[in-house]
C-alpha cells in the first residue's frame, strides 16, 4: 500500500477507498455515473491528478469503467466475490457487504503455537471460528486467536457466543472499539494449504483442494499483538494486488 513518508495514507488511496465503499454499498448501482474529476476534486479538496489516480486504481480492480467524453461508471458486479485489502480500514470494511457466520463460539483453550506467536507468557488463548459469506456463498474460513486480556473484552458480545449466529461484524472492528491502544498494523503471510475434511465441509469444496492460507497478526499502536487470524480462502474468490515502488534519491 502506498503511503506518504510521514506514515499517513496517500490522498488518492483514501479517495479510492471511499469511492470503493460507496460502490459496494450501492450508492452507485451498476451503470450509474460517478461524479466527474472536477466535482470530486472540489468535494474532497484534492487535485484532479489525485482523482485520476484513484479512478485508475478502481478501473484496475474492475470496480468502474471509463468512457471517453462521457464519464466514469460503476461496473457490473460479477458472481464471484472480489475485494481489495490494502489497509486495516479495508479489512474492517468487510462488514459492508459480507456476513460473518459463527461456527465455534469464543472459548479458552491451550494452544502452544498461537500463544507463542502472540508472545504470551502462558499457553492459554481465547479462540473462535467463523466463515464469511457474500450473498450466502461462503468464501473464507477463519480461526481467530486472542490474548486472554483481549478475549475478555469481547467474551460477552452476542455475535461471538451463539453457534450459527450471523452478523455483519468484524473481529478487528469489535476490538478497535474496546482496546485502549487501537489496532495500527498487521503482518500478513500468504501460503497454500489443503482443505481438510472440516474446511471442505464449511467452504463447500472437495477435500485436499489447494486453498490460499492467509495469516494476519494484528498489532496495536504500542506494537503489542492483539489478534492472530488464520484464514483459508477459495482462490477463485480472492484477488491480491500490491503496489511496488522504486526508491527515488
Amino acid at each position: 500500500m502506498a503511503q506518504r513518508t510521514d506514515g499517513r495514507e496517500s490522498a488518492y488511496l483514501r479517495l479510492a477507498r471511499e469511492l470503493r465503499a460507496a460502490i459496494l454499498q450501492h450508492d452507485y448501482p451498476e451503470g450509474k455515473r460517478l461524479p466527474t474529476e472536477a466535482e470530486l476534486a472540489e468535494t474532497h479538496r484534492v487535485s484532479r491528478q489525485t482523482v485520476r489516480r484513484a479512478f485508475q486504481d478502481l478501473v484496475a480492480e474492475g470496480m468502474v469503467y471509463r468512457i471517453p467524453g462521457r464519464g466514469t461508471f460503476a461496473a457490473p458486479r460479477e458472481e464471484q466475490y472480489l475485494r481489495q485489502f490494502g489497509s486495516i480500514d479495508d479489512l474492517m470494511g468487510l462488514s459492508i457487504d459480507t456476513t460473518m457466520e459463527l461456527i465455534t463460539p469464543l472459548r479458552q483453550q491451550v494452544d502452544l503455537d498461537a500463544a507463542g506467536r502472540l508472545r504470551l507468557q502462558s499457553d492459554r488463548v481465547h479462540t473462535l471460528e467463523f466463515r464469511r459469506l457474500h450473498d450466502d456463498v461462503p468464501f473464507c474460513l477463519t480461526t481467530v486467536f486472542l490474548p486472554p486480556a483481549v478475549g475478555k473484552l469481547v467474551e460477552s458480545v452476542p455475535e461471538l457466543t451463539e453457534p450459527g449466529a450471523r452478523s455483519g461484524v468484524t473481529i478487528i472492528g469489535l476490538l478497535d472499539d474496546r482496546l485502549t491502544d487501537p489496532i495500527a498494523e498487521a503482518e500478513q503471510s500468504i501460503t497454500v494449504g489443503l482443505a481438510t475434511p472440516e474446511i471442505a465441509e464449511h467452504l463447500g469444496c472437495e477435500q485436499q483442494r489447494p486453498l490460499l492460507r492467509i495469516d494476519r497478526m494484528y498489532q496495536s499502536t504500542t506494537g503489542q499483538p492483539v489478534e492472530l487470524a488464520v484464514s483459508y480462502f477459495l482462490p477463485e474468490h480472492y484477488s491480491y494486488r500490491v503496489r511496488l515502488r522504486r526508491n527515488v534519491r
